[in-house]
């Protein structure tokens, strides 16, 4: 198999997406749509969070989702499920929503820009509450 740049590799995740822009996945989130947030603690401290989104860190997010993984989520686990997924900005939300439509997660797609696009926007942001 020939080899890709990761530009190659991320621009073909995305032919398979319907990726939201922030005022869409907000509206999105509105009507039921699952904000999933894939950051690090670290940026989720730094940065806040996006009220009401769940968190599964990208290295566990697809056990967290699939019902069948025994380590799932059973708020997060319908295949049937509006799934938009949030990384810092924009890059790994990409792969990773492919790889959950790969599970049988269709609707699953990403938010342009990531975090740093939802801030920009000016839409909800809150401090991590780690308590």
């Amino acid at each position: 198999m020939p080899r890709k740049t990761i530009d190659e590799l991320l621009a073909e995740a995305r032919t398979h997406l319907d990726r939201v822009e922030p005022e869409a996945a907000r509206a999105a989130a509105a009507r039921g749509a699952l904000l999933v947030d894939i950051r690090s603690g670290e940026q989720r401290r730094a940065d806040g969070v996006i009220p009401g989104a769940h968190h599964y860190p990208r290295n566990v997010l697809e056990w967290r989702l699939d019902p069948q993984s025994g380590a799932s989520d059973p708020a997060v686990d319908d295949p049937e499920a509006e799934i938009i997924l949030v990384c810092n900005e924009g890059y790994a939300s990409s792969l990773a929503a492919v790889t959950l439509q790969e599970l049988g997660f269709a609707r699953a797609t990403d938010l342009v820009g990531g975090f740093q696009a939802w801030r920009a926007a000016g839409l909800p942001v809150a401090p991590l509450d780690e308590g």
